[in-house]
């Protein structure tokens, strides 16, 4: 059997595709351009994980619900 090395294969998501390289650099740059950080909720969010608090059957559901839409199986 012959083994393929990552960038080897051509196509859009190879890593020497022109895809691969520019889209995250796009994707972030248009995410947070701008932005504040807001350091209540990220002192919030802190304090709800090292509580334990933060992860919650609720809010596992919900991600579980998003992804399974997102994927098109739910």
């Amino acid at each position: 059997m012959f083994k393929h090395g990552p960038s080897t294969i051509s196509g859009p998501v190879s890593r020497t595709g022109k895809k691969w390289k520019s889209q995250p650099k796009a994707v972030a740059k248009r995410k947070n351009e701008g932005a504040p950080i807001r350091q209540d909720l990220v002192s919030r969010v802190r304090q709800e994980i090292a509580a334990g608090t933060y992860d919650t059957p609720e809010k596992f559901e919900l991600a579980l619900d998003k992804m399974l839409g997102e994927l098109d199986l739910g």
